[in-house]
């Protein structure tokens, strides 16, 4: 062995190992990550839930609390007589918020005007204020329940509004209010190990385990989302900047991954990573319009995934490495026993090659023209049978049908029928001088045919097998006429084998149908034949169009024969030759259908058929 040998063979293994290597480490790093993502995201499908069960039970803990207002006798007399101010309401109210642990509690006439609050031995007291603007006012006002998440406008607060219109003799006089905070529930968030976030209708971040995070927005805004803001004081002017997610990889329809870069703003110690990569998995929470989203940090999952990744790559090299070892040494045992035998096996092996070999070419020449002796004369005659079998059964019923005419003296229908008679003799002659001439593979000069005209007279063929079979055709043609580039006799020979597989496909079907449909597709023209038989095998599809494979295992002699498995080969090598293409399929109604794609000829020309 040379010096230049050796080194090739080293640079070879050497490649070997690095490829293996960097093969069984990159297969690692993907089922890691893989396996770490689903392990993440079903984590954080359990947070989703847990989380928004508990925000629910806490808004639903308070859900009729404003309506419970209208039965304190009180309450609808201060409304009624004409907002005279009452210590006795106020009272009621500022207890009534100590029992509850709300915010504030307070009750607007129908102009929208604070008549009694709890905070009213405050100096920053709701009582006199107009909050006719606010929203959950204007709901309860027109008899809906309100909800409201926004800013206090007093003491720039926040909290979320519960609403309910006051009722006395079926008619408002004025609208209960009731404010919550939901800051216990946002500090409980904070201790855990995935950050959450709550956003409104709007796309702004309301509840966050991150304070920093409160009142950004999740998505863009346009200039009239802002200025109704600015009308209904929701958020008290505050700035809402973006939170600045930046939408990753997609995982399902629930959950995706994205990035987070680090705020200079948020200075807050927590449990968890406020910044870079996380899971986002959302949903829409059950008592209002708002979506939570929790953010399952995914940096432990890369540095896991890379860490497994070396751990395989070093093992995929270690065996290389062993595996090299073994056979090198195994190639120097066999080596020796080899030199010892190479100079007799040479002269032997020689020989013995040089006699099979010379057995071998002459058998598979002697099988290669038997072969194709048989293909030919196997085409030539099953096309026949195939082809004519149709025809004359056409023959037989107009000759029959022309001989009860001539007796009942209805010369017209009679020579209608003859008429008919030579044109099918005149289709059998071409179809003999094409089945002759099969093996030179000739076609008809390509001509404008009128598809429907085609489709008639294979229908006509097949008429008696229809009535046989007890189908009517469901013809549907997007324009009158369809004119396609190709030969006439050979269009109605393609189309006779497909309707007539959808006629053997529906033999013995309680309610079969057929369905024949043709459109313009671009330049080319779409017929396709639908039946709602059985279908097609998984073994059929694979098979469908090759010489002598079939599907129909009839006795010969029954309706429909057996199969010789020519006719949708013979029909796809026509269609080729037209410049179209053939296929087959399942419908996804059920059946199969084939599809029949032709070139499309100038509307203007003459149909030929």
């Amino acid at each position: 062995m040379g010096l230049r040998t050796f080194l090739q063979r080293y640079t070879l293994r050497l490649l070997g190992l690095i490829l293996l290597a960097l093969l069984g480490g990159s297969i690692a790093y993907a089922i890691s990550e893989e396996m770490g993502l689903a392990e993440v995201e079903a984590t954080g499908t359990h947070r989703l839930d847990l989380y928004s069960a508990s925000l629910d039970r806490e808004i639903d803990k308070y859900a009729y609390f404003p309506a419970t207002l209208g039965l304190e006798r009180d309450v609808i007399s201060l409304l009624s007589a004409g907002d005279v101010p009452s210590e006795d309401v106020n009272e009621y109210l500022e207890q009534l918020n100590t029992s509850a642990g709300t915010l504030v509690i307070y009750v607007l006439n129908r102009a929208g005007h604070v008549v009694a609050s709890s905070n009213w031995r405050r100096p920053d007291s709701f009582i006199g204020e107009d909050l006719s603007y606010r929203p959950y006012f204007v709901s309860a006002s027109q008899g809906e329940n309100g909800r409201f998440f926004g800013i206090g406008t007093t003491r720039n607060e926040p909290g979320y509004y519960l609403s309910s219109p006051l009722l006395k003799n079926n008619e408002i006089v004025g609208v209960a209010v009731v404010k919550v905070s939901l800051e216990q529930l946002e500090q409980s968030w904070a201790t855990v190990e995935a950050p959450v976030l709550v956003s409104d209708e709007n796309g702004v971040v309301i509840l966050a385990s991150v304070p920093s995070w409160k009142f950004t927005t999740v998505r863009p805004m346009d200039n009239q989302q802002r200025q109704y803001f600015e009308q209904t004081l929701q958020y008290n002017a505050r700035l809402l900047s973006p939170l600045g997610l930046i939408e990753g990889r997609r995982l399902n329809d629930n959950a995706r991954i994205v990035r987070l870069h680090h705020q200079a703003a948020h200075s807050m110690t927590s449990v968890f990573p406020v910044s870079g990569a996380f899971i986002a998995q959302s949903t829409p929470l059950r008592s209002n319009h708002w979506t939570m989203t929790v953010l399952s940090p995914i940096k432990h999952i890369d540095s896991m995934a890379l860490t497994r990744a070396l751990v395989a790559a070093s093992g995929m090299a270690l065996f290389y490495s062993l595996l090299l070892l073994w056979y090198q040494r195994r190639q120097h045992l066999h080596a020796q026993i080899k030199a010892r035998q190479a100079l007799q096996q040479a002269h032997d092996e020689l020989e013995r090659k040089v006699e099979e070999r010379t057995r071998t070419l002459q058998a598979a020449q002697d099988e290669l023209v038997h072969a194709g002796k048989m293909a030919v004369v196997g085409q030539l005659s099953a096309g026949l049978a195939h082809e004519l079998n149709q025809p004359l059964a056409a023959l037989r019923t107009l000759s029959g049908n022309t001989i009860k005419f001539m007796e009942r003296g209805d010369l017209t229908s009679a020579q209608g029928n003859l008429d008919r008679i030579a044109q099918l003799v005149d289709t059998m002659g071409a179809l003999t001088s094409q089945l002759k001439s099969f093996a030179r593979k000739s076609s008809g000069a390509p001509q404008p045919v009128d598809i429907r005209r085609a489709l008639d007279n294979a229908l006509f063929l097949l008429e008696q097998r229809l009535r046989h079979t007890a189908v009517t055709p469901s013809v549907h043609f997007t324009a009158p006429q369809l004119l396609a580039l190709c030969d006439p006799i050979r269009l109605e020979q393609v189309l006779v084998n497909l309707v007539g597989n959808a006629l053997d496909a529906l033999q013995n079907h309680p309610s079969p149908r057929l369905t024949i449909s043709a459109s313009h597709q671009g330049e080319q023209i779409l017929l396709t034949v639908h039946d709602n038989g059985p279908g097609l095998s998984d073994e059929a599809q694979k098979h469908l169009f090759e010489p002598f494979f079939t599907t129909k295992d009839l006795p010969a002699g029954k309706e429909g024969g057996g199969g010789l498995g020519l006719g949708l080969a013979i029909s796809a090598g026509i269609v080729r030759d037209f410049g179209g293409s053939l296929l087959g399929e399942n419908h996804p109604d059920g059946g199969a259908v084939f599809l029949l794609h032709l070139p499309a000829a100038p509307a203007e020309t003459m149909p030929h058929v």
